[in-house]
């Protein structure tokens, strides 16, 4: 058995040109088609008296799993999880580390099949001290992990590969690969990333381009292949 799996920072559904555009985010979803989708830079939006992650989720035919970080008295922000597998659990968890922005983890245990698969979505924060105190939360949290799969998605901000919060992610996933996916126009830094555990489930991992996925947003999704 195969799933797909991906991480998509959709910049509060602002493209590259600036206009906000529900749609194409919408559209490049559906490109992917992925079985389980990470979702960084949710913004709460009415479109059509309609909260932009349910009407994410109508349009695509996925299960959401909302995980807001900033809640505004008009408009909540942070996380989220798309999902086309039966959920067993979802829970999440605050990692923020004063006084930045608040950041947090969306731990989901997803059935697949007879095997049980735990994702884990986030967007780390924009200081080095910060992500490195962020990552030490995500390694405790990882390792109390039992479930066949475990999956990591998400921007981790991390510019520099010789990062000590990557070095340690490698660490405990073995596995990984640097994928270019910021800025969507011309991408350069690998923020965006899969991680999968045990390594040897992990196929293929690539960014999506398409000309949808270049304008929709200032990332690139990531995509990712495993065999359960």
């Amino acid at each position: 058995m195969q799933l797909r799996v991906a991480s998509y920072n959709i910049h509060a559904c602002i493209g590259t040109d600036g206009r906000f555009d529900p749609a194409r985010i919408t559209a490049v979803i559906r490109e992917m088609d992925a079985d389980v989708i990470a979702l960084q830079e949710v913004e709460h939006h009415l479109i059509d008296n309609e909260d932009l992650l349910d009407y994410l989720a109508r349009t695509t035919g996925y299960q959401a799993v909302a995980g807001p970080t900033l809640m505004r008295e008009t408009r909540h922000y942070g996380n989220a999880l798309l999902t086309r597998m039966p959920i067993i659990d979802s829970h999440s968890r605050d990692i923020s580390v004063a006084p930045y922005e608040p950041r947090a983890v969306i731990e989901a245990q997803l059935s697949a099949g007879n095997k049980t698969v735990t994702v884990m979505a986030t967007h780390l924060g924009l200081w080095p001290a910060e992500r490195r105190m962020q990552v030490r939360q995500l390694l405790l949290l990882l390792e109390q992990q039992s479930t066949d799969v475990t999956l990591l998605l998400g921007d981790l901000n991390e510019w520099f590969l010789w990062g000590r919060p990557l070095r340690w992610l490698q660490r405990f996933f073995k596995k990984s690969r640097h994928i270019p996916t910021f800025p969507a126009n011309f991408p350069l830094f690998s923020l965006d990333r899969v991680w999968v555990a045990p390594e040897k489930t992990l196929l293929a991992i690539s960014s999506h381009r398409s000309i949808l996925s270049r304008k929709a947003s200032d990332h690139l999704p990531i995509v990712a292949t495993i065999q359960l």
